[in-house]
């Protein structure tokens, strides 16, 4: 198994290493979200996103990708994490409710008592 690991590993980081080269030829080196730019030793702080999540998907002339800060590029997967959690609205759907308290439960009621 650690046999295994490793090798899928060492695939991902060469192929990451191909991708990378070629997005930091092609692109200037800033990143796409918040505009900060990068040299010398920062540059290993700028990262390639896959704008469709899918790392195998690497085409030639790099509309796939863009470069993002770590700290960009970590947002990005934790907003879509986030979004995946709460699952698919459809159009007309009721959302569902995830909380127990409702703060306004009975408020109707109070307010006929008022008048």
């Amino acid at each position: 198994m650690d046999q295994l690991i490793a090798e899928a590993r060492r695939s991902f980081e060469e192929r990451e290493k191909t991708y990378r080269e070629k997005a930091l030829k092609m692109f200037p080196w800033i990143c796409g979200r918040c505009g900060r730019e990068f040299s010398g030793k920062k540059l290993k702080d700028l990262t390639v996103h896959h704008k469709d999540h899918n790392h195998d998907n690497n085409p030639p002339d790099g509309s796939n990708w863009e470069l993002l800060c770590l700290y960009c590029h970590d947002n990005e997967h934790s907003r879509n994490a986030v979004a995946e959690s709460y699952g698919e609205l459809k159009p007309g759907g009721k959302q569902e409710s995830f909380t127990s308290h409702n703060p306004f439960a009975g408020l109707q009621d109070l307010l006929k008592k008022k008048k």
